[in-house]
């Protein structure tokens, strides 16, 4: 799959999980648009690789480093609050999930790329 397109796919899913969580919360609390906000970073980078050939990787990797502190940040939340309220745990497991996916799938595609310019150089 096209990375900077999946990157925009999954920074919608995020965005979307912020605003809902935002707005299911009964306090209100900012701390609930924290998937919005890994989405908003998510999606300027895979606009970034989708408008310019030559920042593609570069923005590909920001946008991995976005997918690892989501999972790390999401799976800590989820782990320490566990017990805790329902919407964050899915919220943060959620935000967790999503990352790790976007991580699968940018860690294959690197590596497809990396083993058809080796295959191109007659490696």
């Amino acid at each position: 799959m096209h990375m900077p397109k999946l990157a925009i796919r999954v920074a919608l899913a995020l965005m979307t999980l912020g605003v809902i969580a935002y707005f299911l919360s009964e306090s209100k609390s900012p701390t609930a648009l924290i998937p919005a906000f890994f989405g908003i970073a998510m999606l300027i980078c895979g606009i970034i690789g989708n408008a310019k050939e030559s920042a593609r990787m570069h923005a590909m990797h920001g946008a991995l480093v976005v997918a690892l502190l989501g999972v790390i940040g999401g799976a800590g939340k989820f782990f320490s609050g566990l017990g805790g309220a329902p919407l964050a745990l899915v919220s943060s497991g959620l935000l967790a999930i999503l990352c790790a996916f976007f991580m699968v799938m940018g860690i294959r595609s690197f590596k497809a790329a990396r083993l058809a310019r080796e295959a191109a150089e007659g490696k």
